[in-house]
């Protein structure tokens, strides 16, 4: 298992397939994917899991985190999961947040993130702004 810098296509390809493959790929591009730092955790060579990193004033945010369908459960998520909160932290971020699916807000629970009273809908599903704070 590696834990690598990917391109932001490499992310795109995965965001796809599991998060909206029903949707156009433009659906899973974000606007400021330029602005991003994108990993991908690789299983022997085998790109499974992606996340991306993007850093300002109001902290760290990672965005589109999928894991492919049939790699699920076997870890590798959390293991990517846990690289990019400590990438954040030695940024020098103050807190790390995301827009989680609110059916997922258990899992994320696991790694020191909090519900926020913030919520939202998008493609019919329901999400929680959820947010760790890194000790000074």
């Amino acid at each position: 298992m590696e834990i690598m810098k990917i391109s932001k296509e490499a992310a795109w390809d995965i965001r796809h397939r599991v998060m909206w493959p029903d949707q156009d790929l433009a659906y899973v591009k974000l606007q400021d994917d330029d602005n991003g730092i994108h990993y991908g955790l690789f299983a022997e060579a085998r790109l499974v899991s992606v996340i991306s990193l993007f850093t300002g004033p109001s902290g760290a945010q990672f965005r589109k985190f999928a894991t492919l369908q049939d790699e699920q459960g076997k870890g590798y998520g959390s293991e990517l999961l846990r690289y990019v909160i400590n990438q954040a932290q030695a940024t020098g971020a103050s807190k790390i947040w995301c827009n989680a699916r609110k059916n997922k807000s258990p899992y994320y629970r696991k790694f020191g993130l909090e519900e926020t009273d913030r919520r939202f809908m998008k493609g019919g599903i329901e999400y929680v702004v959820m947010e760790k704070y890194f000790d000074e």
